[in-house]
């Protein structure tokens, strides 16, 4: 492959990885299980921050999505930046930040977060999917203590003891 073919592929290579992240968020809001289990590689992993493994494998993640959604309510998560760093070693490995926030609907309460997903991608025969996506929280709040949390290093209120935000991080 000469230097030409080479930069285009990335070029594609960067359109296909962009277009899988955005594709998350449309499948999350609209229940489209077979869809999202697809994204992710054979091996891949979805976990939050905390260490919180959600699911492994395709069949783990798709368990996953598949009891975890159904409780919640309408969801719309939308992404709003997203930097690729191609391995230089391996041409088929790449990892991404990708910065986006959620609005949802979650025990009966609407909550608004801002996330970052931590990515790894692997070319499979399939295409890019995702090898680990790692969910990390701004914040994860109900719409309506929005003021006061985003000032409090506690801003991560999805269960009755709220806990420290994944970034930025701040003294307790």
């Amino acid at each position: 492959m000469d230097e030409l073919e080479m930069r285009i592929q990335r070029l594609e290579d960067r359109e296909d990885i962009q277009d899988l992240a955005i594709r998350y968020g449309f499948y999350v809001d609209d229940r489209h299980y077979d869809k999202l289990k697809a994204l992710f590689a054979p091996d891949g992993c979805l976990r939050t921050n905390a260490g919180v493994l959600k699911g492994e494998g395709i069949d783990g993640v798709g368990a996953y999505f598949e009891h975890h959604l159904p409780e919640l309510g309408p969801s719309n998560h939308f992404v709003h930046g997203h930097v690729i760093d191609f391995d230089d070693v391996d041409r088929d490995l790449a990892t991404g930040l990708v910065a986006g926030h959620a609005e949802v609907w979650r025990d009966g309460k609407p909550m608004v977060t801002a996330l970052r997903y931590h990515d790894k991608y692997s070319r499979t025969p399939s295409g890019w999917r995702f090898l680990e996506r790692v969910q990390a929280y701004m914040y994860f709040v109900d719409v309506r203590e929005y003021p006061e949390a985003l000032g409090s290093p506690l801003r991560i209120r999805t269960s009755a003891t709220p806990q420290p935000a994944d970034w930025p991080r701040a003294a307790v």
